[in-house]
């Protein structure tokens, strides 16, 4: 009976103590995983953001990331071109150890492994759903696409639950979005057909036909002419699936928003990859000749106020604090990139490099380091780091922080370093520009010599092409005016050293670029 007693006000005092304990907060890990969206932007130069140094553009929306995360004084596309720079993105891995990791054609195949690993394809074992919105510009299918029917492989089969995108660039046919695959708006008894090499009879061009174009070509850009534009390549049929230009910003931004409003409930992984500002740049009208700047200056601002509109849709679905944004562009600017369209004659004051030297297709600094933010409000406290970083760590970071491990890329786990919490970035990187390849180490960067022109005409840009091997200080020498390899000889030998360990004996077999 005592015994009973005794036991029942056991019990009673194990409640009520059990009640009365504080209700226990839960630890990280137990906190929902955040969603993660990459904004790529085509094109930006360090220069063309006014939170990177621009007085002559305003970002506010893009600022407003800069401001309120961690903002990036050296941060890298490991390539000065597009398609090697998405590669390495998705991939992890560096784009010089991929032969078709170059610029690709409309018709290109898929360049990336439906086996290997993907950024994609490692969040969807951690509970992820993956989207692509925007530009692809990785290949297609297996070299023989019909654009008619389903294409595979592509998106889909590298990881993205839900692909919207370009097959290729603005510039280039064929000029229709797919989504999954499919062509969207594609009438069947209107057939698309595209061709790199040869035009298809009776079809005009920019070249034979300037009378037709809204926009004259300067270089490249002079085949099949769309919505007064002047292509890359030939294209015939599917006129009711062509986009419209001039809504193409409005049109991806549409898309991005949908996708967030859908998978608000679960964590998800954006790969926001907008247009702007690559050639050809055409605002639409409510930002036509806002800039002052010409449609290049125009485009800038308009893909500003996307990213505003984006986060808006972020903060008006309640997800704004659980959503760590990286925001950053494929490679550095170019003004005249195949189209008179005057953003050269109207660029006034303003550098799209910044400081840097160079820009697109360069081994100099302006090709590779370009704008780099990560922005997640209420974690990441607001900060400017120097650290090295890459995009290509992106897939080992982002592995860490959601609870797995990738090793098996060139990927440098960086979590710490992206959210501000640590200043140790990488200790080197192999850049890349058109095969080209240069390495960065510490504040040092050495170039190899290579053949060919030291200035591309066409663009008027430096490639960084010397007959000399090439070194710079860039803490004393941000600019590369001063050539110190003859000075520092054991700093020169330390770095080719340090590059041939990465890239081998072979770096100077390279292709030339060639401007279509």
């Amino acid at each position: 009976m005592i015994r009973t007693k005794l036991a029942s006000l056991f019990m009673v005092l194990t409640i009520f103590f059990t009640a009365c304990q504080p209700e226990k907060k839960a630890t990280k890990s137990e906190s929902p995983k955040p969603n993660i969206v990459v904004v790529y932007l085509d094109d930006l130069g360090y220069g063309d953001l006014s939170s990177y140094g621009a007085t002559e553009l305003q970002t506010p929306n893009i600022d407003a990331l800069a401001n309120g995360g961690v903002k990036f004084t050296n941060g890298y596309a490991s390539s000065a071109t597009c398609t090697p720079s998405r590669y390495a993105l998705l991939t992890g891995v560096y784009p010089w150890k991929n032969k078709n990791a170059k610029i690709l054609p409309g018709t290109a195949p898929l360049i990336i492994d439906t086996a290997q690993v993907t950024l994609p394809k490692m969040l969807k074992t951690q509970g992820y759903r993956t989207a692509l919105v925007g530009k692809w510009h990785l290949g297609l299918g297996t070299g023989h696409v019909n654009w008619n029917e389903a294409v595979s492989p592509g998106p889909n089969e590298v990881g993205f639950d839900y692909a919207y995108y370009m097959a290729a660039t603005q510039d280039r046919v064929p000029t229709v979005y797919l989504e999954n695959g499919m062509v969207e708006g594609l009438d069947p008894n209107d057939p698309i057909e595209v061709d790199y090499n040869n035009n298809f009879e009776g079809q005009p061009t920019g070249k034979d036909n300037p009378e037709l174009c809204d926009m004259m070509w300067h270089h490249g850009h002079n085949a099949t002419i769309v919505n007064g534009v002047p292509r890359i390549g030939y294209m015939k049929g599917g006129e009711a699936a062509k986009w419209s230009d001039i809504d193409m910003a409005d049109h991806f931004l549409d898309k991005a928003q949908d996708y967030v409003k859908t998978h608000k409930d679960q964590p998800f992984f954006l790969y926001y990859a907008m247009q702007q500002p690559h050639v050809p740049r055409t605002p639409h009208p409510r930002f036509e000749g806002k800039s002052g700047m010409g449609p290049r200056g125009d485009v800038i601002l308009e893909a500003d106020w996307c990213i505003g509109e984006f986060m808006k849709t972020l903060k008006e679905e309640g997800i704004l604090e659980n959503t760590l944004i990286v925001f950053s562009s494929d490679n550095g600017p170019v003004l005249n990139d195949g189209y008179y369209d005057d953003a050269v004659e109207k660029l006034g004051k303003h550098t799209p490099a910044g400081p840097l030297r160079g820009g697109k297709y360069s081994l100099f600094e302006a090709g590779t380091r370009v704008p780099f933010i990560t922005y997640w409000k209420g974690t990441i406290q607001p900060g400017v780091s120097d650290a090295l970083v890459c995009q290509m760590d992106l897939l080992a970071s982002l592995a860490k922080l959601t609870g797995t491990e990738e090793t098996s890329t060139d990927s440098e786990e960086l979590m710490d370093v992206l959210m501000g919490k640590s200043a140790d970035g990488r200790e080197e990187l192999v850049i890349e520009a058109t095969t080209r390849t240069a390495l960065r180490k510490g504040d040092w960067l050495m170039i190899p010599p290579y053949k060919g022109a030291k200035k591309n005409n066409h663009v008027n840009i430096e490639l960084g092409n010397d007959e000399v091997f090439q070194l710079y200080n860039l803490k004393e020498d941000i600019g590369q005016q001063n050539n110190v390899a003859d000075s520092n000889p054991e700093k020169l030998a330390e770095m080719v050293d340090a590059f041939k360990a990465i890239r081998g004996e072979n770096y100077s077999k390279t292709q030339k670029l060639e401007l279509k």
